[in-house]
């Protein structure tokens, strides 16, 4: 990749911040630099600032080398990074493909980075041809979701390989829900794609997102431009410490994974049973989107029964579209019976 083509020229000419724990590495018994409290609390001490022994732990789990792993605040960090990254402010612009996380779009406005939308198909398929046909020297980044957010399916593997390999920029294929898929991901071939960045996140599978981690994979080039121009401690102590614990449960989060993926497909029979539900798409995540009839009825009785989903309809491709987490078995009956409920109240309509 000629990354001297992609990168912002301010980018590359930047010094960046040099940390107190960034110039030192090795074992020392006085810590005199970093202006710091010396009383030990435990947490007087700043953190590592680019987290190798969390990445270290890491790297043998997503078989990832430590140098193309990045850590930050949740998935919104890299993705706030990357297009601060790439792209000229009112020059260069990324690609999304709606419906669609909306992060994405919200990160580019707030850089000041014009935002082209290329539709799904029907299918929730992304149309390559569409995609490249609108690309030029100032299409900076694509994001691409898989699977995809609000419409929970898979995006086809041979479509995301041939636009990875025709789209003159960096495609980011987030892959936040790929634990609920039966496949792998793109992460065993992210060697093969000099312009790849992956997103995951602890916040899905792992059932942690009050800790908010969010991870980016790329090549070390990528990883290191990102290293410098992100917050120098951007991670702090108490996460970084959780989250090695945590990889400690991989056994029991890859239990949870399952029981969520029983739940989704019994909750997926159930909903066949609702002549008001026109559409219950497949999902590969843990959530259904479903398209119903008077979606905003629908969803402010749900509310007055305690319960909470997200109103979809307004989106494209989502007309009546109401996406529903799974939740635990007894969650899901309430869903269910607040349904039935409503079912009810349409038949005596």
């Amino acid at each position: 990749m000629d990354f001297n083509r992609l990168v912002r020229k301010n980018i590359l000419q930047l010094t960046p911040y040099s940390s107190a724990r960034g110039e030192f590495k090795g074992v020392a018994s006085v810590f005199l630099d970093a202006n710091e409290n010396p009383f030990d609390s435990g947490y007087n001490r700043y953190p590592d600032p680019l987290q190798w022994e969390l990445k270290s732990k890491m790297s043998p789990i997503w078989q990832v080398p430590v140098s193309s792993v990045f850590l930050g605040n949740g998935s919104d960090e890299p993705i706030d990074i990357l297009i601060r990254l790439f792209c000229e402010p009112s020059r260069d612009h990324i690609i999304i493909t709606p419906p669609t996380y909306g992060m994405y779009r919200v990160a580019a406005d707030i850089a000041g980075v014009e935002v082209k939308e290329m539709l799904l198909r029907p299918d929730y398929q992304i149309d390559i041809k569409d995609i490249l046909s609108h690309v030029n020297e100032h299409s900076k980044i694509l994001f691409l979701c898989s699977p995809n957010n609000p419409t929970g399916n898979l995006l086809k593997q041979d479509d995301i390989t041939e636009v990875i390999h025709h789209f003159p920029g960096i495609v980011v294929l987030d892959e936040a829900y790929i634990d609920f898929a039966d496949t792998v991901g793109f992460l065993p071939m992210l060697s093969d794609f000099p312009n790849l960045v992956i997103l995951q996140t602890f916040s899905k599978a792992w059932g942690l997102a009050a800790i908010r981690l969010g991870m980016a994979f790329a090549s070390e080039e990528i990883i290191g431009f990102m290293n410098k121009i992100k917050s120098p401690y951007n991670l702090n102590q108490l996460t970084i410490g959780f989250i090695s614990h945590q990889l400690d449960l991989l056994n029991e989060k890859k239990e949870k994974v399952n029981i969520l993926k029983k739940e989704r497909d019994a909750l997926i029979n159930q909903f066949r049973s609702f002549s008001f539900i026109r559409k219950i798409n497949n999902s590969d995540a843990n959530f259904i989107l479903i398209q119903v009839e008077e979606a905003d009825a629908l969803y402010v009785h749900l509310v007055s029964k305690g319960i909470i989903v997200r109103n979809r309809s307004n989106m494209p491709l989502c007309e009546g579209g109401i996406r529903i987490t799974v939740g635990t078995e007894a969650e899901n009956k309430q869903l269910l019976e607040a349904l039935k409920d409503w079912e009810i109240i349409k038949s005596l309509l």
